[in-house]
């Protein structure tokens, strides 16, 4: 059942009691939707956690989101800070210890609608970066907001392809200081959060250059406004870039350096430094500096990035069953739009993949957790694999969320399109996790080298009793293949271990595929830089391929450990055979190419996947009620707890300044417009 943390009273009758439309829904539930909550929690006891810190957010009249749909940027943006503050100060109050639970629950609470959230990046990339020294430095006035930070990478010329960043930073010997500075216009730092009114302080990623070589790209500690006035500091020239889709509360801003210097403790050093000679010392593997990275993007994963698409199949899933549309027969009254099966085919799918996700992320979690303190200690051995993973698995989740977040909002017809639904913020700010951390193009193309790489190392002497073994995510790439798919019968395509081995199959079949076209080329006389050029089409569709079975695999993996909870197991086997069908009938050519499917056995496939969306629906309020987001979190007239659509949509709109204050442009155009008929009348 839902928590009572979602009844939120207006002072309107209407508040108090729920549809009845929606509450029909909740009273066929075929299993414990309090349970599957504490299942996506990781225990009961995180939800009364969760719940007790959501219950302190929803209580306070600071944290209100309520006019976020009515605000102006500089309103959005101090009306961010004030929460940012207010947080600070409860977190302080209660003890809640940085990266604790509590503060990830009141961050969830709030949908991220805080200031400085790039400080904690700040902060990850100096635990991740920085030797004990630095650490011991930085980390205790980042925690305490003695100083205000941002991470600076992208430039107005350069975004993913981190090796062209033009900022430099040289070493000088004589006085053991670098000199940090933006040689191009291009070079200006351009798009870093807290940067344009906030950031005291900023890791600015920059081409070292000492003892006259380059050394590539280190991360560099540079202060850029004063802490007395926070006025800029000599050399900088900082600022907000002005407005964007979304994320109109954060102050994304640009950065010029001119000659700026800093000292030598300033350049982060856990896997590099430079002696006060300028000698260069490298403690690590090439990619460590892109470690910071790899930690942010898996916690965008779960943290930032899935949890859009949850609330969009909420919003979407519940305005679904208190719609009414048309009839699905001349006599009927008219029906729940949930109940056509074109609303369900538009939705489900989406809720699948949410929980799909939900699952991939928490093992891409795990494998994260058992390989950090690795890295850290300079063993770079699980790095390539990491790597790949967090950039392709980011690439995909959040091209799906995206793209999802907007099947939602359009399922939701002409009320999707008011910014009251919650759809369009949801929608536009999904879209530009697409780029930011990393394009997703680029990110798979990543993903595809260490496939190449696997594949060559699975094909190279098998028999060798030295050969290391392949990574896990990639070790089905030895594994024994079926050249066609062994099932006939509808029910035969809901068995997880044959699915799975199908996806297998693809992705096998088009890593193989992109490996043979770039070695033709290769052998053909182009160089290897021309022949990747020339496949990477073939390459994004197998790590595509790949990232869709990797995903399937873990959700199949999550329904096993289940066995204790059959009827829970049970409604997440839908969602998982949902997720796989629907990928294979998405990319039908993809499995009927070499003949693993036939086309009577596509038509198999529709038939199965169509049964499994009427299965899902009798779950469909539960499914989404088990996120358990409260009314507060949705901000969402279309999305609440109780289904009160028309009325919530209709109190809401009374408190838009434009029906509140008076109308200027009556006096200065209207009124005149009108009046200058009336002698002719």
């Amino acid at each position: 059942m839902g928590s009572p943390v979602h009844r939120v009273s207006m002072g309107d009758t209407w508040s108090t009691q729920v549809n009845p439309d929606i509450e029909n829904e909740r009273r066929q539930q075929s299993f414990d939707v309090e349970r599957l909550t504490n299942i996506l929690d990781g225990g009961a006891q995180n939800t009364v956690l969760r719940r007790k810190v959501e219950s302190i957010i929803q209580s306070d009249p600071v944290f209100s989101l309520m006019d976020n749909y009515f605000m102006t940027q500089n309103e959005r943006y101090e009306a961010a800070v004030k929460k940012k503050f207010h947080i600070e100060m409860i977190a302080q109050r209660l003890g809640w210890l940085e990266d604790s639970r509590e503060l990830h629950y009141a961050y969830r609470a709030l949908s991220g609608d805080l200031g400085l959230s790039l400080h904690s990046i700040f902060l990850k990339a100096i635990r991740s970066l920085g030797s004990e020294e630095q650490i011991a430095k930085w980390a205790p006035v980042c925690n305490k907001f003695q100083i205000i930070a941002t991470y600076a990478q992208t430039e107005l010329g350069h975004g993913t392809n981190l090796q062209g960043l033009e900022t430099e930073a040289t070493y000088k010997a004589d006085t053991q200081e670098f000199v940090v500075h933006s040689p191009t216009i291009t070079a200006t730092k351009w798009w870093p959060g807290n940067l344009g009114r906030s950031a005291t302080h900023a890791l600015v990623q920059a081409q070292l250059i000492c003892s006259g070589a380059r050394q590539g790209m280190h991360a560099f500690i540079v202060p850029i406004r004063s802490l007395q006035d926070h006025s800029p500091l000599p050399g900088i020239t900082v600022g907000d870039i002005g407005p964007k889709m979304n994320f109109e509360h954060t102050d994304n801003g640009f950065l010029r350096l001119d000659h700026v210097r800093i000292p030598r403790e300033n350049m982060l050093s856990r896997f590099a430094r430079v002696l006060p000679d300028g000698t260069y010392i490298k403690l690590g593997a090439a990619k460590s500096n892109y470690f910071a990275m790899v930690v942010t993007r898996v916690e965008l994963l779960l943290g930032e990035i899935t949890p859009m698409l949850q609330k969009a199949c909420v919003i979407a899933i519940r305005y679904s069953v208190i719609r009414r549309q048309s009839q699905l027969r001349p006599s009927d009254p008219e029906a729940k739009v949930l109940d056509y099966q074109t609303q369900q085919q538009k939705l489900f799918p989406q809720l699948a993949t949410a929980y799909a996700f939900h699952f991939l992320g928490k093992r891409l979690l795990d494998f994260f957790h058992e390989s950090y303190s690795a890295i850290l200690d300079r063993d770079f051995s699980p790095l390539p694999e990491l790597h790949a993973l967090s950039a392709g698995i980011k690439a995909m989740v959040s091209d799906f969320c995206t793209q999802g977040a907007e099947l939602c909002r359009r399922a939701c017809g002409g009320h999707g399109y008011s910014e009251l639904s919650g759809l369009p913020s949801l929608v536009t700010r999904v879209t530009a996790s697409c780029t930011y951390e990393g394009d997703n193009t680029v990110l798979y193309l990543q993903m595809a080298r260490f496939l190449v790489k696997s594949y060559l190392q699975a094909q190279a002497d098998p028999g060798s009793t030295s050969k290391k073994p392949l990574p896990q995510s990639v070790a089905y790439l030895t594994a024994p293949d079926l050249a066609r798919y062994p099932a006939q019968e509808a029910a035969d395509f809901l068995h997880p271990e044959l699915y799975t081995r199908a996806w297998a199959h693809v992705a096998v079949r088009l890593i193989k595929d992109s490996v043979h076209h770039l070695q033709a080329l290769q052998q053909s006389g182009a160089d290897k830089h021309e022949a990747w050029n020339r496949t990477t089409v073939i390459h994004l569709q197998a790590a595509k391929a790949h990232c869709y079975y990797v995903t399937v695999k873990s959700f199949t993996e999550a329904l096993e450990k289940l066995d204790s909870e059959p009827a829970i197991q049970r409604a997440l086997k839908h969602l998982c055979d949902l997720f796989a069908l629907h990928g294979i009938l998405s990319n039908a050519g993809d499995f009927l190419h070499d003949g693993y499917l036939s086309g009577a056995q596509i038509d198999v496939v529709r038939a199965a996947y169509l049964d499994v969306l009427l299965l899902i629906r009798k779950d469909a309020i539960s499914l989404t009620d088990a996120f358990d987001f409260t009314d507060q979190c949705l901000n969402s007239a279309l999305g609440c707890y109780d289904g009160n659509v028309y009325e919530r949509l209709f109190h809401w709109v009374q408190k838009s300044p434009t029906n509140t204050q008076g109308n200027p442009a009556y006096e200065k155009y209207l009124r005149p417009l009108l009046q200058s008929w009336r002698s002719k009348l």
